[in-house]
């Protein structure tokens, strides 16, 4: 029997095993895809948000503004790529900017800390290339950006370092309470544990329900966005959002930690998981986007994708445990902020547990920091002593982001093994530049199948089932 079961591995299951490895317990993260971060983690604005937008004495306010203050250490120690950039959010007119002064208001209440209006010409002499026509703009330093795919891997890895488990392609059909334990089935067999804790995203209210009475239904929200070449990462160098409506916080503008540039999102109710994109949303996208930075080239985009919001009829996130099923714990509705609530919401979850009653002792060899070998950060020499160390370092895979096979090769033999392209993409970057894999995708998929002994056509372009050839002749020759 586990101690801990978590269901879900996005950046709130994956914070919350981190946080368990600290203690003496075993905890076990089931996520039903072949790797983590593939949902909502992967595709968002990845902000870390100051936390002046949610209504105050929420738990969205008290976990935004506390995951933020937490965020940087978390990823410094976890070699996650980082920038605390600071954020403005721009007035056109007198109406917005009353809009701006209840924001600041929210903001002091929440204790964000050091924001500040500024006049138009102060926002322009920050960023010159926002709208001239801006008449004020609430500027908060604290704000950031993240790689959020990055993070939630880092946290899984170290807590598995530390003892922890992660089960991939392990979906869960039944949950039963038994007595002062639950019995999980999924399409691998039975678990038992002595607690629940339901982080399955815009699939939580499928989960609540097969263990407790229904509480709250999910309606994705889709949000489409531009992903722009690095030639247009400069264009901002501070996130800018526009005045919040009934709609949410409209479409941003931010540059990434990449250096690349990132417009979105749309807000559109969806089915299921459907992440398509679409030209109407695409459209709309850039037609708001200008209203912030004219200049913006949309014609070096490189990606347009689509993320989901698990919306609720709460206004707020749904964190805590049942009623009625003690030992059952949900973390639900993660709309935004919830990237940047995540490590707050950890936290609070564990206090829970410990007085629903989970015995917490504090490990002596805790493993908390993680170190990413990035070839392209190397001076000269440090990257001749790679090298040397290990050949495969000198080897070039993709061009455009300058990632090695040495690279690949390490991500494949970590303690969370992705078997796709793109989870090599999430851990290496390869892919993520001008052509998109054009070129470096099918030595990636060649280096996967080698370094996990397995046939070529079974490694897929993402999920289980996305594949990208159907076999390999005797010759050699693909068979597409």
């Amino acid at each position: 029997m586990v101690s801990v079961l978590i269901i879900g591995g996005g950046i709130c299951g994956c914070s919350l095993l981190y946080e368990l490895s600290r203690y003496q317990v075993s905890a076990l993260l089931l996520e039903k895809e072949n790797d983590i971060c593939v949902g909502t983690t992967k595709a968002n604005s990845a902000i870390i948000h100051a936390g002046y937008d949610p209504l105050p004495n929420t738990k969205m306010a008290k976990y935004n503004v506390e995951g933020n203050a937490m965020i940087e250490k978390l990823c410094k120690k976890l070699d996650v790529p980082y920038k605390q950039v600071g954020s403005l959010v721009i007035a056109l007119g007198e109406l917005q900017e009353q809009n701006l002064h209840k924001l600041y208001n929210q903001g002091l209440k929440n204790g964000v800390p050091d924001i500040q209006l500024l006049s138009g010409e102060e926002a322009l002499i920050l960023e010159p290339n926002l709208n001239p026509d801006v008449t004020a703009a609430l500027y908060a330093p604290s704000a950031a950006i993240v790689s959020p795919w990055n993070l939630g891997i880092a946290m899984a890895e170290t807590a598995v370092k530390n003892g922890e488990k992660v089960e991939l392609n392990t979906k869960v059909l039944s949950i039963e309470k038994s007595d002062n334990h639950f019995i999980v089935q999924t399409n691998k067999g039975t678990i038992e544990a002595q607690f629940v804790v339901n982080a399955a995203g815009i699939f939580a209210d499928e989960v609540n329900d097969m263990v407790d009475e229904h509480k709250f239904t999910i309606t994705p929200s889709k949000g489409e966005y531009y992903l722009l070449d690095k030639n247009q990462g400069g264009l901002v160098s501070h996130i800018i959002f526009q005045c919040p409506d009934h709609n949410g916080k409209g479409v941003l503008v931010a540059p990434t930690v990449d250096g690349n540039l990132i417009v979105g999102p749309n807000a559109v109710p969806s089915q299921n998981d459907d992440v398509s994109t679409t030209s109407l949303g695409q459209e709309f996208v850039k037609r708001m986007a200008v209203k912030s930075v004219p200049s913006i080239n949309f014609r070096e985009s490189i990606r347009n994708f689509a993320g989901l919001r698990a919306l609720t009829e709460e206004e707020d996130f749904i964190v805590g445990e049942s009623k009625t099923q003690k030992g059952f714990f949900n973390i639900a509705g993660m709309k935004s902020p919830g990237l940047s609530s995540a490590p707050a919401i950890s936290l609070d979850v564990i206090e829970m547990l410990q007085k629903s009653g989970l015995e917490l002792i504090e490990k002596d060899d805790f493993i908390d920091t993680r170190e990413i070998l990035r070839f392209k950060h190397l001076n000269d020499e440090e990257r001749t002593s790679a090298i040397k160390q290990n050949p495969l370092y000198g080897a070039i895979v993709c061009r455009c982001e300058t990632i090695t096979e040495g690279e690949i090769v390490d991500a494949l033999h970590r303690e969370i093994v992705p078997s796709s392209i793109d989870g090599i993409k999430r851990r290496c970057s390869s892919g993520m530049g001008r052509c998109q894999g054009g070129f470096c995708g099918a030595r990636v998929q060649q280096i996967i199948a080698r370094e996990l002994n397995i046939p070529l056509a079974e490694v897929p372009l993402d999920r289980k089932g996305m594949g990208i050839i159907t076999g390999v002749t005797k010759g050699g020759v693909l068979d597409v």
